[in-house]
């Protein structure tokens, strides 16, 4: 098992170091928000928004190949030695999406493995097209549905059930946010409907015996974003989060950062924050980093 922290869930437009986007916003001629930063209880539409002038910044394959190449750094020197970054390339319109892939994957240079993130309400041939995109191209380990539903949607996370079956058999790994303060059903039809073998928050797990029941049996690991859930208002306060319950109830939880730049936080700090959790203990924590190694996505034959 590798030595290290471990990072599965770290948006790649949400992950900037700050003098990046500094120069980036410069070149443009824009200037910095001075409330890009989330805060606590500021809700996820508030939290997705933030996304809008990041993303701006990041529409051509350099860009996009710079970034992720800093994460790796960044990552490296906090210590992170198993690191994914997510991303949703069609986000990126300064080129076509498989050159905005390959610049992801070729700025982690092996150093992170890639995934592509669909988006609940969007069209499902666009997750359908990820899919493929993803097959083809070995830096990439995995597809997300990221995002959150809204009523407006034309698509609910059932829909895209094809698409998260076809990812199984080219061998892709699953995860999708799900159960982020949502209602935990979420988390069982990303799991029953379309095969997640990780979820992303689930912070309502324990609020359904049969979603954690689901969870333990299928060896479901869970991507705690502690820091995150409190700014998007998933969770009131740190102490409210469940992690220490989730692992010593025998859930494959790991720690992620989910957006360094936005949430101003790093692997570390995530780590500390999940150490003062009330119920943590230095086994618990422990088991979480060996968690995040071993539920890392990686590419199967079939």
């Amino acid at each position: 098992m590798p030595s290290g922290l471990s990072d599965l869930h770290r948006h790649l437009d949400g992950s900037l170091r700050p003098s990046t986007l500094a120069e980036f916003a410069r070149r443009a001629g824009r200037e910095l928000p001075h409330d890009l930063p989330f805060h606590a209880g500021m809700g996820l539409d508030a939290a997705l928004s933030k996304f809008a002038f990041t993303l701006s910044l990041l529409q051509e394959p350099a860009a996009v190949r710079r970034v992720a190449s800093e994460i790796c750094e960044d990552a490296a020197a906090d210590g992170v030695t198993t690191l994914e970054i997510r991303f949703a390339p069609q986000l990126h319109q300064g080129a076509p999406i498989e050159a905005i892939v390959d610049a992801a994957v070729e700025g982690a240079e092996g150093r992170a493995g890639v995934v592509l993130c669909g988006l609940y309400g969007e069209d499902v041939k666009i997750l359908d097209q990820l899919v493929a995109v993803a097959a083809s191209r070995a830096g990439v380990v995995g597809i997300d549905l990221a995002g959150g539903p809204s009523s407006a949607h034309g698509f609910v996370l059932r829909d895209y059930a094809p698409a998260f079956r076809k990812a199984a058999e080219f061998g892709l790994g699953r995860t999708v946010h799900a159960g982020e303060g949502r209602p935990p059903e979420e988390i069982r039809t990303a799991i029953e409907a379309l095969g997640a073998n990780r979820i992303g928050h689930g912070t309502t797990l324990l609020d359904d015996p049969r979603a954690l029941e689901l969870v333990l049996e299928r060896g479901v690991a869970i991507e705690a974003c502690i820091t995150s859930n409190v700014h998007v208002g998933a969770i009131a306060d740190v102490a409210e989060h469940s992690i220490a319950k989730w692992l010593a109830l025998g859930v494959r939880a790991t720690i992620c950062t989910d957006n360094t730049l936005l949430s101003q936080v790093s692997a570390t700090s995530e780590h500390a924050v999940a150490r003062s959790l009330p119920g943590m203990t230095a086994q618990l924590l422990a088991t979480a980093v060996t968690n995040g190694h071993a539920a890392a996505f990686r590419r199967i034959s079939r």
